[in-house]
């Protein structure tokens, strides 16, 4: 369905309070920043910064949405003939080799990560937000092998392939910040991802795979 003018009108005013809060927490830091102050720098009222965003957290992790939908949507998406964990390895390969900002293989991450890492507040939401990555997935892969409720093996599985995300982001989050080249993480990440998965057991790589028909 086709935007409409008052929903591209609310998205783009979303987008900027939190383009001018992010400025400001980059500059300054997280703690540093009040809700009143972005609010006068982005010419809104504080009511209106808190109708767009319930928490300060979400003014910088404005893209969390994105994040914590990931891997379930590309398990959800995943080939004919393709596991779970084979679509996953298969997306962060792409995504690696495309030195992809979605992983954040790009100038100025090193400052993203350092605010996140000097403010409790963030390192809590950043790790909330893992939760849900973990949790969103082991409900897909329960809905898509049609595993009742009280069966762990999706949960154990979703662990697995969650822990090989985890550590992508984690090394390339601390590579970023040590200052290094976003293509030479990449092709140091790819290489790891290779170990990792030759760690993961065939019951783990053979699990939820799409039928060919």
């Amino acid at each position: 369905m086709a935007e409409g003018l008052r929903e591209r009108k609310k998205r783009q005013t979303r987008q900027y309070i939190s383009d001018v809060a992010t400025g400001l927490f980059l500059e300054r830091g997280f703690d540093a920043v009040t809700i009143a102050e972005i609010a006068d720098a982005a010419d809104v009222s504080v009511n209106t910064v808190y109708n767009y965003f319930p928490a300060k957290e979400d003014l910088f992790l404005d893209q969390s949405r994105g994040v914590v939908l990931r891997l379930a949507r590309w398990v959800r998406g995943r080939e004919k003939g393709e596991s779970a964990a084979a679509a996953v390895l298969r997306e962060l390969r792409e995504e690696l080799e495309a030195v992809s900002p979605r992983l954040g293989l790009m100038p100025g991450y090193a400052r993203f990560m350092r605010v996140i890492h000097d403010a409790p507040a963030l390192r809590s939401r950043l790790w909330a937000i893992g939760q849900e990555v973990l949790e969103n997935l082991e409900q897909a892969l329960r809905e898509e092998t049609g595993a009742p409720d009280g069966d762990p093996l999706p949960g154990l599985i979703a662990g697995q392939i969650n822990w090989v995300h985890q550590t992508v982001m984690a090394v390339i989050g601390r590579e970023m910040m040590a200052g290094r080249n976003p293509g030479e993480v990449s092709r140091e990440v790819l290489a790891l991802l290779d170990d990792m998965e030759d760690l993961m057991s065939e019951k783990v790589l053979n699990y939820a795979v799409r039928a060919a028909q």
